[in-house]
């Protein structure tokens, strides 16, 4: 282990030697006329280069796995034998550079994580002034934030305001105001103001510290393509060295048989898909994008159709009451009510408590949540018509006319009755920003149907998906109703996402064959789906499948440009051996050095994934914004 890592550590620097070995090699032959120091420096070149290929290659087999640096390993050992120095020495040379091209564009590559590592908080603040390191903090501490500084915990303000930087989580660098009572995320930087925050969760278990695991995750997770490749390297290997071997027995040209060793090496063809892969999943993590893998990128880059949820997802699930129809409701019932409303995180409950204000807290019993219809507790209930009618409670004629007007108009209502009903509360949700040119985007991208579900009723459903431009809706649904549905169009044959809030939603986007949540941060979106759209920004969802088409399209440029390397170099040494002409051009150094060129072309076109811009969904090539 010593020695690996010592061999590791000094890499560049015994790739630097072996270089001007070689150099030296030259200049003794061809300004000094020595061919001693020309063969000297040829072979200490050729053994600096081989030690750590040679280790490369016993590592492997240790394992059972028969590598490219074995291939290399045999050919070199064999040129060395047949006094081809100037090849040997070349030859690793070459593969060493290579490797060191591939570790640095590599490197660029997860600049993504680097960047998300480098800002991770190092130390907190305790309210007395002693700073502390970030492992030594535990939940419930709290701790002071002064302008300027990062917040190291996700906890919550309980004393104090400011704006909030949450470009680290959401990927957009708009300031957020932050009061008593909200929530703040470990990397994010307080712009302005002084915080004092209670620590809920610290670490790894942070927001900031989930999306590092995820995104690294992401990138080590292997897509079909590159599957299939590691299939393919794991026989094509083997079979190059058993092709060479009767290369020698029917040519006995041993020359041509080690020659062969070399141009048979896949290195752009192992190299060239996760590339693409690490580059792409890089590329939306700087966006506040989360794709899961590189398995996510090919899933979507094929998706044909999309399934929608409404609210939270097309609309911002920031709800307001907008119109209060009042039936003889008492201060005692909506005291009552507001009480009941309390109990639920429901969007629409957050409005009906907001739009109550201050309350008296009555006590209530009996409180039972039914999905899909509401709520009751006692003698209370507060929910949409089909839970009073199971209560054999119904509307009179004026009532039925007002919420027909009220759900004619798009608003979603929520109904509140006793013994007879009481209240009508007429309540709005604004659309996303975007989200009718997103859509059309996203048809243009190859999305062929668009298809909202919903639990709300069928005509405010109706009028949201017609200021969208969705034409199809299922509405009055359950979880379970949506679910079912995602599972019938997948055994149609179709291609599914589902996008929704990451919390109702979680059995759609779990069955899906990709789940995406609109999210800024919770849990359960960053566990339960594929992807995860940290920023409230609706643009995102078409960025997203476009750069997941853009890097399903980069690897297979990439495994082109490998097999088409490999096929050259085998057939023009091939053919030319036989014809004379194109052999005396294709040998080992000139392969060695083609080979080379071939990985660091297949990283150059992944790189072009790298850069923070606009993909264009016409023909999904990187631009500028």
């Amino acid at each position: 282990m010593k020695l690996q890592a010592l061999l590791k550590k000094y890499s560049n620097q015994l790739t630097g030697l072996s270089a001007l070995l070689i150099l030296i090699a030259y200049s003794g032959k061809y300004l000094l006329n020595s061919y001693f120091l020309w063969a000297f420096a040829l072979l200490l070149a050729t053994f600096i280069g081989l030690v750590p290929i040679a280790f490369q290659a016993v590592q492997a087999l240790k394992f059972k796995q028969v590598s490219i640096e074995l291939l290399v390993s045999i050919a070199v050992i064999a040129a060395l034998f047949i006094q081809e120095y100037e090849e040997s020495a070349i030859v690793t040379f070459l593969f060493a550079f290579g490797a060191f091209l591939e570790k640095k564009t590599l490197e660029k590559t997860r600049s993504s994580i680097k960047s998300l590592t480098e800002i991770t908080p190092s130390t907190a603040l305790r309210i007395s002034g002693e700073v502390i390191d970030i492992d030594d903090v535990k939940i419930n501490d709290e701790l002071l934030v002064k302008t300027g500084a990062q917040i190291p915990v996700d906890g919550s303000i309980y004393e104090g305001a400011g704006f909030v930087n949450e470009s680290s989580i959401s990927g957009e660098s708009a300031e957020i105001k932050k009061g008593v009572g909200d929530k703040v995320f470990a990397g994010t930087l307080l712009e302005n103001g002084s915080l004092l925050i209670q620590a809920e969760k610290v670490g790894e278990d942070t927001t900031f510290g989930k999306i590092i695991e995820l995104v690294e995750e992401a990138q080590d997770t292997k897509s079909s393509a590159e599957k299939f490749i590691d299939r393919f390297a794991k026989y094509y290997t083997p079979s190059v060295l058993v092709l060479s071997f009767l290369i020698f027995i029917v040519s006995q040209d041993i020359k041509l048989a080690i020659t062969l060793l070399v141009l048979g090496c896949p290195g752009a063809l192992v190299i060239g898909p996760p590339v693409s892969n690490v580059a792409g999943i890089g590329n939306g993590a700087k966006k506040g994008i989360l794709i899961k893998g590189g398995n996510i990128m090919t899933n979507f880059s094929q998706t044909d159709l999309l399934l929608f949820d409404k609210t939270g997802t097309l609309t911002k699930g920031k709800t307001q009451v907008s119109i209060t129809k009042n039936y003889g409701a008492s201060t005692e019932l909506i005291n009552q009510v507001a009480m009941l409303e309390s109990q639920s995180d429901h969007p629409l409950a957050k409005a009906i408590i907001d739009e109550i204000g201050e309350f008296t807290k009555v006590p209530l019993q009996n409180i039972e949540v039914i999905k899909g219809q509401g709520i009751s507790a006692d003698h209370l209930l507060i929910g949409n018509e089909k839970l009073l009618e199971n209560h054999q409670i119904f509307l009179n004629a004026q009532q039925k006319n007002d919420l027909m007007k009220l759900q004619k108009h798009g608003l979603s209502t929520v109904l509140i009755a006793d013994d007879k009903v009481r209240l009508l509360y007429g309540i709005t949700d604004k659309i996303r920003p975007n989200v009718k040119e997103t859509l059309t985007r996203l048809k243009k991208q190859g999305i062929k149907e668009l298809i909202m579900l919903t639990g709300d009723n069928e005509s405010t459903a109706q009028s949201i998906a017609q200021q969208v431009g969705i034409s199809q809706v299922y509405a009055n649904l359950l979880p379970e109703d949506k679910a079912k549905i995602v599972q019938d169009y997948k055994l149609a044959g179709k291609k599914v996402a589902f996008i929704g809030d990451g919390i109702n939603d979680s059995p759609s986007i779990a069955l899906a064959d990709v789940g995406i949540a609109m999210s800024s941060g919770t849990d359960i979106a960053i566990e339960t789906s594929d992807i995860v759209l940290m920023s409230s920004n609706f643009d995102n969802l078409s960025y997203a499948h476009s750069l997941a088409k853009s890097t399903r399209k980069n690897m297979r440029q990439n495994i082109l440009i490998a097999l088409f390397v490999v096929i050259f170099l085998l057939s023009g040494l091939i053919l030319g051996n036989s014809s004379g002409f194109i052999g005396q051009y294709v040998n080992m150094a000139t392969g060695m050095f083609v080979h080379e060129a071939s990985i660091l072309l297949v990283i150059l076109n992944a790189m072009r994934l790298i850069p923070h811009k606009k993909i264009l969904s016409k023909n999904f090539t990187v631009a500028n914004d």
